[in-house]
C-alpha cells in the first residue's frame, strides 16, 4: 500500500500558532490607520496654509505692503493683497482672510479663533470635529504676524483622542 503524503495535524496546529502570533503583532499596526490619516490630513492643511501666506507675502512685497500694520491703518485703507487682507505682508488670522487665501478651506475645513487670549490666532480643523478646547481635539492654528521682523506662525496641535 502506496502512504498518502500531507501535514500531519501538530503541523497544522504549530502554523496556526505562528499565524496567530503575527496578526497579534502586526494587528495594532494597521489598526490606527484612521487617525494617522487625520493627522496626515492636518499636517497638509499647515503645508497650504504656510504656502498661501509666503505667496501672500511675496505679492505684498511686491506691493511694498510688508511692513504695514493693520491695526494702525485706516478703517478705509486697510492692508490687502488680491481681496486678502494682511499685516505685515501676511494674511490675517480671520476665517475670511484665510479662506481667500486657501482654496478649498471653506469646503473642508472649519476655522474659529484660537482658544487662547491672543486674538491673533485662528485654529482650523475637519468640519465635524466637536473638540475645539485648548487641551483637546486636533486642528492646526495660524498666528498672524506680530511685527515686521517676525514672521507669521502655523503649527499642528494633536491632542485630542480623535487624533491619538
Amino acid at each position: 500500500m502506496k502512504r498518502q503524503g500531507g501535514f500531519t495535524l501538530i503541523e497544522l496546529v504549530v502554523v496556526i500558532v505562528i499565524l496567530g502570533i503575527l496578526a497579534v503583532t502586526a494587528a495594532p499596526k494597521f489598526m490606527n490607520l484612521q487617525n494617522d490619516a487625520r493627522k496626515a490630513s492636518l499636517e497638509g492643511l499647515k503645508g497650504s496654509i504656510q504656502g498661501a501666506a509666503g505667496i501672500v507675502y511675496g505679492k505684498a512685497a511686491i506691493k511694498g505692503l510688508e511692513s504695514v500694520d493693520a491695526s494702525k491703518a485706516d478703517a478705509g485703507k486697510k492692508p490687502n493683497v488680491d481681496g486678502i487682507d494682511i499685516t505685515f505682508g501676511y494674511p490675517v488670522a480671520t476665517s475670511a482672510a484665510l479662506g481667500a487665501a486657501v482654496n478649498g478651506l471653506g469646503s473642508d475645513w472649519t476655522c474659529q479663533n484660537a482658544a487662547s487670549s491672543d486674538p491673533a490666532a485662528i485654529q482650523c480643523s475637519f468640519k465635524n470635529n466637536t473638540e475645539w478646547t485648548a487641551n483637546k481635539g486636533c486642528y492646526v492654528q495660524y498666528q498672524q504676524a506680530k511685527s515686521a521682523s517676525e514672521a507669521a506662525s502655523t503649527t499642528v496641535v494633536v491632542t485630542g483622542s480623535s487624533c491619538k
